[in-house]
């Protein structure tokens, strides 16, 4: 499964909107894409589950490129 991650790159700060990035990740849950992600000082807005409709799309985004 692939899951969008919206995050801040800065953990310390208070999270601005126009400072949010994504990035994809393969795993099989939820919890296993914040495991993946632990050791990296970022900080984890939201998790999202990608399929059907909304997954095609994020794929047909130039800046779509999924970490295993």
């Amino acid at each position: 499964m692939i899951y969008k991650v919206l995050y801040q790159e800065n953990a310390t700060q208070v999270p601005v909107r126009e400072n949010t990035k994504c990035l994809y990740v393969e795993a099989e849950s939820e919890r296993e894409v914040r495991a993946k992600l632990k050791d990296r000082a970022i900080m984890i807005e939201f998790v999202q589950l990608l399929e059907g409709a909304h997954l095609a799309y994020e794929q047909a985004s130039e800046d779509y490129k999924v970490e295993q």
